[in-house]
């Protein structure tokens, strides 16, 4: 089957049922996209379809209808996406494994909502769960997301 993510198109010899996860990390080698628990509560595995957060480890390879986005592609080799760089000021990350899916579950969110409320971003963002309980700088991180997206 073929694959496209971040902008490369990937020929891969799995079965179609094989959930994405395991397609980006033990074929193509891109460890973004974290196992979690294997049952898309976690969002460890949070990736973009066109553009959409998706949990990984229960999408089957097979089901993908689209161009797949990782942490790896959100930003460009020069600078930081939006929300990654506001991530680094609000210096949200304390272990970090849960930091690839919480940025993507939020650079989803931000494209459609770039004004969002206290209650909307908490909402958003609970279904992303962070072990190390940093919710109050997972928020001012995407408020500073959304005001630089809308000053830009």
């Amino acid at each position: 089957m073929e694959i496209t993510v971040n902008g490369t198109a990937h020929e891969v010899d799995v079965e179609q049922d094989m959930p994405l996860l395991w397609v980006l990390r033990d074929e193509l080698g891109i460890t973004g996209p974290k196992y979690g628990c294997g049952i898309a509560q976690c969002g460890a595995c949070t990736v973009h379809v066109d553009g959409v957060a998706v949990r990984s480890c229960q999408l089957a390879a097979g089901d993908v209808d689209g161009e797949v986005t990782t942490i790896e592609g959100l930003g460009t080799p020069d600078s930081l996406h939006v929300v990654q760089a506001a991530w680094v000021e609000h210096q949200v990350a304390q272990c970090g494994y849960c930091q690839s899916g919480q940025i993507m579950a939020a650079a989803s969110f931000l494209d459609v909502n770039d004004d969002p409320t206290d209650a909307q971003i908490d909402a958003n963002m609970s279904a992303n769960l962070c072990r190390c309980g940093t919710y109050p700088r997972i928020r001012e991180a995407v408020k500073t997301a959304a005001k630089n997206l809308r000053s830009a």
